[in-house]
This record gives C-alpha cells, sequence and structure tokens, in this order.
C-alpha cells in the first residue's frame, strides 16, 4: 500500500492499494481473506465505484455471487435509488441500478477503504431500500481514527488491516 498525503485535498493522505492490486500473489491474497469474512449465505456482492468494483468481480467470479455496481451519478442509464453523503473532504452520491437487487437478496458491500463511513452507510441505505438484506461489510483497509465503524452499528463489518 501506499500513502499520498495532501490528495485529493491538502490534509488528507489518500491510501492507495494499486500496489496491492497490480500484484497478482498479494491480490489473491487479499481477495482469499475478504471471502473468508464474508457470511455463508450471501448472494449478491454490491460493489462501491471504483476500487470495490476490482474486488467484488473477483470475489464474484471465484466464488459465483452476483455483483452489482454502486456507481456515480451520471453513470447508470437505468436507476433504481440514490444516496448522497459526506465523505471526510466533501460531499458524494451513490446511485444503485434498476432491477438488480431483489427483495430478500443477501448481499454484502464491498470497498478497497473504510474512513468516514458515509460511502458504506450509503452502500447499505441503497441494499436495504431495494428490500436486500445486508450480511455484511467487507474491506481491505479501515483507517480507524475516523470512525467510520460507528455509521455501520449493527451490521457486521470487516476490514483485513485496521491503521
Amino acid at each position: 500500500m501506499r500513502e499520498v498525503p495532501d490528495f485529493p485535498l491538502p490534509g488528507v493522505v489518500f491510501r492507495d492499494l494499486t500496489p496491492v492490486l497490480a500484484d497478482p500473489d498479494a491480490l489473491r491474497a487479499v481477495v482469499d481473506a475478504l471471502q473468508d469474512k464474508i457470511d455463508d449465505s450471501t448472494q449478491v456482492i454490491a460493489a462501491i465505484e471504483s476500487r470495490g468494483f476490482l474486488l467484488g468481480a473477483a470475489l464474484g467470479y471465484g466464488w459465483r455471487y452476483g455483483v452489482v455496481p454502486l456507481r456515480k451519478p451520471g453513470k447508470l442509464p437505468v436507476v433504481a435509488d440514490s444516496v448522497s453523503y459526506d465523505l471526510e473532504y466533501g460531499t458524494a452520491s451513490l446511485e444503485l441500478p434498476a432491477d438488480a437487487i431483489q427483495p430478500g437478496q443477501r448481499v454484502v458491500v464491498v470497498d478497497d477503504v473504510l474512513a468516514t463511513g458515509g460511502t458504506a452507510e450509503a452502500a447499505c441505505t441503497l441494499v436495504e431500500r431495494a428490500g436486500g438484506i445486508v450480511t455484511g461489510v467487507s474491506v481491505v483497509l479501515e483507517i480507524a481514527a475516523l470512525g467510520g465503524r460507528s455509521r455501520l452499528a449493527g451490521r457486521e463489518v470487516s476490514a483485513l488491516l485496521a491503521v
């Protein structure tokens, strides 16, 4: 993992997992470790744009989950729902594709980093409003000092590494 100071804004330290994703053995180890933490009843991965897509696709292929991309606004042709949320350095929104999550489906939310928890909370909200059941939130890295886990109270949260 690489730390990039002052990105995307001064004072923010960006945790870049590109070196991990670029190394085939490291990528395999991370995906396998994420899978070990996913509830056995899970049917679908809700993958958060954009690095969550990479992890979600690998998990979906390797363990036969469906994968639903949660996108930034303007990227989907048909949107079922949208949620706006706060980041540590601004605001953002996520959108759920129409007809992607069925009522009662068991869904794990996957992303690379859990920081303030706004993105993961928005993802869980989208899944739940579609009638899905969140089986957990699974990330590679948790920045514990930002308290993101507290915004996900009542949900199973797993992080491979906390800093």
